[in-house]
């Protein structure tokens, strides 16, 4: 692993985008809160291919590159050195060791293909981590009668999948009046389990213990490992391999307080070819111990509103390309997007302050659609509901602080256990 000085120095002598970025950043005397965020659509921003992305140290020639979600054509994509990923799985598969006993059979329930990388990911995690287990790759794809026969036929006794994927197959047991109680382990991750959904798993999974398999994304890396300590939402740092701060959205002063909101920052000290330092992931968290822990836990609360990428299920939103398509379909105009979850079923609605008519909200509708594939899919299986509605700039949500714009209001409940309580 790099230190941050190392890192710091590598960015900024080899990457055209860090050069400018830190072009107000002394040689030496700075400390970690002097360096700046990152802006996403800067970061992201790949004008003239792959090859040539100024955020890259170097060319691209023994690595691993991944889509971070959207189409194939968006050009958002992440790129890890060989050398890299499998730092990157066999540091995660320690924490995901935790949660599992040797001799655990593991149906990898991920996706992969089209440039998907989650499958790929927790394969790396299971055949990189310390505990010896099994993995059983069926993928997100198959059809749940397949997936309780094999469950059956290999005695497994780990589920490990996105979220949306469980919930399809527990409720084709539970419309079946089945349980599965040879299920000793349910791991979840790319999403959060909300409290109706806990109660469907732990229904047709009788004797498992839910919880998240780990908190990274294939854009930032390594987050958070979920360890059996962590109550739900919580995961703890992983010391050495990455810097996570939590930010004041307002001020960009770090917090250090526990249970006081703010968006999680990182650092990856794993990464050189594509460096990721100071990145805002998207996420709202809060510290939930004090200052000095090893490895100091911390909760989701949500999603950031200055996020490069929003996790709806299994849609990947991007706030920039959301904002490019209004401006299509209806012209530059302020929007908000709210994001809420009621009765099993995610809910988006987008506020525009625009005097819309149907005619433009059947293009937006279908430019939505057209830009988020999955989003028709979900639609059709009653997972999903987008809403469109027109309204005035004063209808729309501003920070009680800064009087700025919330661009992304999640409303979702994190923090409901299973039972409707406050966790």
């Amino acid at each position: 692993m790099y230190t941050l000085e190392a890192l710091v120095t590598h960015a900024r002598e080899h990457s055209t985008f860090y050069a400018e970025h830190f072009r107000a950043l002394p040689t030496t005397g700075w400390q970690l809160r002097d360096l700046p965020l990152i802006q996403s659509s800067a970061y992201w921003r790949m004008d003239h291919g792959l090859q040539a992305w100024p955020v890259l140290t170097g060319s691209i020639e023994a690595a691993h590159v991944f889509k971070t979600g959207g189409t194939t054509g968006s050009g958002k994509v992440s790129v890890y050195t060989r050398e890299e990923w499998r730092a990157f799985v066999t540091t995660f598969g320690r924490g995901m060791g935790t949660l599992l006993q040797a001799g655990d059979r593991v149906a990898n329930l991920f996706f992969t293909g089209d440039l998907y990388a989650s499958l790929l990911f927790i394969h790396g995690a299971l055949s990189h981590m310390d505990v010896p287990v099994s993995e059983y790759p069926f993928t997100g794809a198959i059809e749940s009668s397949s997936l309780a026969d094999g469950i059956r036929a290999y005695d497994i006794n780990v589920l490990a999948g996105v979220p949306a994927q469980l919930l399809r197959f527990a409720a084709y047991l539970d419309e079946r009046d089945l349980s599965l109680p040879q299920i000793r382990t349910v791991l979840y991750g790319g999403e959060s389990v909300f409290a109706d959904q806990l109660l469907l798993l732990r229904k047709v999974f009788p004797q498992a213990h839910c919880a998240s398999v780990g908190c990274a994304s294939v854009d930032a890396g390594l987050l958070g490992a979920s360890t059996p300590d962590c109550g739900i939402g919580e995961h703890r740092c992983y010391d050495g391999d990455a810097i996570v701060e939590i930010i004041d959205e307002s001020t960009g002063v770090p917090i250090d307080e526990p249970g006081r909101p703010g968006m999680l920052v990182l650092t990856n000290l794993q990464r050189k070819l594509m460096p990721l330092i100071r990145y805002p992931v998207g996420d709202l968290a809060a510290w939930v111990e004090a200052p000095g822990a090893r490895q100091r836990k911390f909760i989701l609360m949500g999603r950031s509103s200055l996020g490069h990428r929003l996790r709806v299920g299994m849609l990947s939103l991007f706030p920039d390309d959301i904002d490019a398509t209004i401006g299509h379909v209806v012209g530059p105009c302020r929007w908000q997007l709210l994001i809420d979850h009621v009765a099993g079923v995610d809910q988006l609605t987008l506020r525009i302050a625009h005097a819309g008519n149907d005619s433009n909200h059947d293009a937006l509708q279908a430019a939505l659609r057209r830009q988020n594939p999955g989003m028709q899919s979900l639609t059709d299986t009653g997972q999903l509901q987008l809403s469109i509605h027109w309204s005035t700039t004063a209808d729309l949500s501003l920070h009680p602080r800064t009087g700025k714009l919330v661009r992304v209001l999640d409303q979702r409940k994190y923090q409901e256990s299973a039972t409707g309580e406050a966790a």
